[in-house]
């Protein structure tokens, strides 16, 4: 493709082709009388040089590590390093979890991803009315940084890389992790890791919001700023099309939303003084991996080109590193069936290579149990082994962007581009991602899309094995699936009792009246603060209630 094609030629192959296949249908029509991608895009028969008319191979492709960074945003991409294996774990206690992670470093993973339960999501300390029944039951539950102590106990933070899905209380874990390094003797500007500190996806799909979008714009600013002076190793933000996806998404829309979440937080940033040349540097993203091999490929290098120009054309950028967009994979939770688990796995590593064509810089692997449960440790082990047969045995990570060039791969970049870049454009012409939320214009473009793949399913045009076809007698009850004990909320409840008792009251008093007063004056950052209340062992639910009783709480907008 870098010289320039006899078109002529090339459409008087296809005329023949075309008068060849005409027949052979007379005789066995294809399967179905319209081809199209899981994101409603149609598909060719077969892709030639004429669906990529005005294709330019150094403005759209170009070369791994430089603009626009179609192929990777590393010039030796996994010949030099392989991705980070990351399996995102917790549940229960801290202990519990401590013993989960231990285990799969012990297996050759490396990176952390630690999963919070809801009430540490939202920003309730175990022993609040809203957590009863729910502590551990979907992650780890971490009430203060006696917690987090556990959590990380003989795991050596200045060795591991830790990302932590966490958003409305971001900068509380973050502190309580920064004062965890402090304890182990490690600096704040040693850490590496990333948090999801997302919030306007939650307002979007998944609702574990707490303040209104105003002041949750500012905390994570916050970060920004403390971060850039601090922790300059950390990843400030993940912005997240997991969850826009897991919420029923095309792939497409996935790449439109979330690239328009990340022009919101640079605008925001921005207004507060910062400069994108520093701060974008340690920005990064978080995308779905669906079944749809071809398209899935196609979407992370059409967001990772978008970003480029995004960055560079928009807002200037003239540092590499602020350009590129660096992205951690998970494969589709939504795609995973309580039907025939073990098909599970199958799904998974499908996705897994989609991720790692796609130039993925670290990725999760779904174990096959958890459209069930929690995973257990046997699937957990599955589902890591996975990863490392794909980067050792297939051989796939020995070269960059192996389908590059491939007529299809190329022509699914530019029309998922072209889809994303539209969306956008009517999201600016609003006014912004935050007005676009606000009206509702994003949640009804995904429940739309949710709707469309539902009624697929159940009318059969769409085939997820097992479920609407191919099935068979099955029983779970040999699964040995991971359930977590009622007795892990008596036990935190009990451990805050006892953390109360110990600590300095007037102390953890004093440090919560000074936020109280600092989140009155948006000029002062809170991340100081907040450490100081963490390192005091104030609990999270202590701090963000004075947040709550400041900044009030979000209310959602139901859009039917």
């Amino acid at each position: 493709m870098s010289k320039k094609e006899n078109i002529p030629e090339i459409l008087e192959l296809k005329q023949a082709y075309e008068a060849q296949v005409a027949k052979t249908m007379e005789k066995r029509p294809e399967r179905r009388k319209e081809f199209r991608t899981g994101g409603n895009i149609p598909l060719n028969r077969i892709y030639d040089p004429t669906d990529l008319e005005g294709f330019n191979y150094a403005r759209d492709l170009g070369y791994p590590g430089r603009y626009p960074y179609t192929r990777g945003v590393q010039p030796t991409m996994y010949r030099g390093r392989l991705w980070t294996m990351r399996q995102y774990a917790g549940f229960g206690t801290a202990e519990e979890s401590n013993e989960r992670y231990r285990y799969l470093l012990s297996q050759g993973q490396t990176g952390l991803s630690v999963a919070f339960d809801l009430p540490t999501q939202i920003g309730y300390d175990s022993d609040h009315p809203m957590a009863q029944g729910e502590c551990g039951k979907v992650g780890v539950a971490i009430d203060s940084l006696a917690d987090m102590e556990i959590l990380f106990d003989k795991i050596p933070l200045d060795k591991v890389s830790t990302s932590m899905t966490i958003n409305a209380p971001a900068s509380v874990l973050l502190a309580m992790y920064i004062c965890v390094g402090e304890k182990q003797g490690v600096p704040m500007d040693k850490l590496s890791g990333t948090i999801q500190n997302d919030i306007l996806k939650e307002y979007i799909a998944r609702g574990t919001y707490i303040f209104p979008p105003k002041p949750s714009m500012r905390l994570i600013t916050d970060i920004f700023e403390f971060c850039s002076n601090n922790v300059p190793k950390w990843n400030t933000i993940s912005i997240s099309g997991y969850h826009i996806r897991e919420a029923g998404s095309t792939a497409a829309q996935e790449v439109a939303f979330t690239l328009a979440d990340g022009i919101a937080y640079v605008e925001a940033a921005q207004k507060k003084g910062l400069d994108p040349n520093v701060f974008g540097q340690r920005l990064s993203f978080f995308f779905n991996a669906h079944n749809d091999f071809l398209e899935e490929v196609a979407k992370f290098r059409a967001a990772r080109r978008m970003w480029g120009k995004i960055m560079k054309e928009r807002f200037g950028v003239t540092d590499r590193k602020a350009q590129m967009l660096r992205f951690h994979t998970q494969t589709g939770g939504s795609t995973l069936t309580a039907q025939q688990p073990e098909n599970n796995i199958v799904r998974v590593t499908m996705q897994a290579l989609a991720a790692v064509l796609g130039g993925t810089q670290s990725l999760h692997t779904n174990s096959m149990d958890e459209a069930l449960a929690l995973p257990s440790e046997k699937s957990v082990g599955i589902a890591l082994k996975t990863q490392q047969i794909i980067a050792y045995e297939s051989g796939v990570a020995d070269t960059i962007d192996p389908l590059a060039g491939s007529y299809v791969i190329e022509s699914l970049t530019n029309k998922i581009q072209e889809r994303a870049e539209e969306y956008i454009s009517q999201i600016d012409d609003m006014g912004g991602m935050l007005i676009a939320i606000e009206k509702g214009y994003v949640q009804k473009h995904i429940q739309d899309s949710a709707y469309s793949y539902q009624r697929a399913v159940e009318s059969g045009d769409a085939i997820v094995v097992g479920v609407n076809k191919f099935h068979i007698k099955e029983d779970h009850a040999d699964m040995n699936l991971l359930k977590v004990d009622e007795s892990v909320g008596e036990r935190q409840v009990q451990k805050l009792k006892e953390l109360r008792e110990k600590r300095d009251n007037l102390k953890v008093k004093d440090t919560l009246e000074n936020i109280r007063k600092a989140a009155r004056d948006e000029s002062v950052n809170l991340m100081p603060l907040i450490l100081e209340a963490v390192r005091n062992y104030g609990t999270e639910g202590e701090i963000c209630g004075v947040l709550r009783e400041e900044f009030g709480e979000y209310t959602e907008n139901i859009i039917l």
